[in-house]
């Protein structure tokens, strides 16, 4: 089993291919509810950046304050680089369980495969609670954690519903891409969707 849970895995993995990522979903299979629950001004971070084209198609949809971290310095590296001509992603080597911000810094925090792979590490039931911990930390008092993963709402739940973050979730699903556009996913059927966890603070709820 590849082990996602160590920082030398990832190194090493960009160091060999380097070419660009999409764990789960690209972004225009979550568009539609990043929108729902995300201003296009709104101070953003994502949280395990990796390779992903994620945020380059957040800044071309106008997202315009795009904070990126990952825990590779390598690909953090790649990144700043090929970035370098687009000054509203910053690209930085931190840990998303010990984050190095100030409180309430982001209007919004986006973890795609981020939460899965903390999971697949040692430690990982500390480690979750300690990532959760700092994004509530950093996110402002009506502040969104926008979490997206393969696990089941029964496991993942466990871990993100606590009174001490401050948040509610919201839990949604989007049909795996390799779903057939035409076909009505079936939600109960774990193998054909991703779950989005949208965890809000403040109490606030976004209409549809």
């Amino acid at each position: 089993m590849a082990q996602y849970g160590k920082t030398a895995y990832w190194d090493e993995r960009y160091t060999k291919d380097p070419e660009p990522f999409d764990w789960y979903q690209r972004y225009s299979g979550i568009r539609d509810l990043v929108a729902q629950y995300i201003k296009k001004e709104d101070n953003l971070l994502v949280a395990g950046c990796g390779n992903s084209r994620l945020s380059e198609d957040l800044y071309e949809d106008g997202y315009s304050s795009i904070a990126n971290i990952d825990i590779s310095r390598v690909v953090i590296d790649q990144m700043s680089d090929k970035y370098k001509e687009k000054p509203a992603l910053t690209w930085q080597q931190m840990n998303v369980c010990s984050l190095e911000f100030p409180d309430e810094s982001y209007d919004a925090v986006i973890g795609k495969a981020t939460m899965d792979a903390v999971l697949c590490g040692e430690g990982s039931t500390a480690n979750i609670a300690k990532m959760c911990s700092e994004v509530s930390r950093v996110l402002n008092a009506n502040g969104v954690f926008f979490i997206v993963s393969y696990g089941v709402p029964d496991n993942r739940l466990n871990y993100l519903e606590n009174d001490d973050y401050g948040w509610t979730v919201t839990v949604h699903t989007v049909p795996k891409p390799t779903v057939s556009a035409t076909a009505v996913p079936d939600t109960k059927d774990a193998n054909s969707v991703h779950y989005i966890y949208v965890c809000q603070k403040g109490g606030g709820v976004k209409l549809e």
